[in-house]
């Protein structure tokens, strides 16, 4: 009989233990002004932490944001910037 592969799907969790707390050590912050809606970040996202709006619009879910960069990373206008947690900006 053949063995079973089990595999580990990532979502972004509903309750609080999904959310991130206080351990991430850098966030994107968004220069909406550079964005050009592409949607590169939202779909690149290993979390589901950028929220799309109706006219493709984007927003960042802190509370479940990890701060792995892959968002900021895709960015071909660099409108998402990775910054410091606690720099202020």
């Amino acid at each position: 009989m053949k063995e079973r592969v089990k595999t580990t799907i990532s979502r972004p969790a509903d309750a609080a233990m999904g959310k991130t707390g206080t351990w991430r050590d850098f966030r994107p912050v968004l220069d909406s002004s550079k964005c050009i809606k592409c949607l590169k970040c939202w779909i690149s996202c290993p979390e589901g932490c950028i929220r799309r709006a109706e006219d493709d619009s984007v927003s960042v879910d802190y509370d479940y944001c990890k701060g792995c960069g892959v968002c900021a990373n895709e960015c071909p206008t660099q409108a998402l910037t990775m910054k410091r947690e606690g720099s202020g900006e």
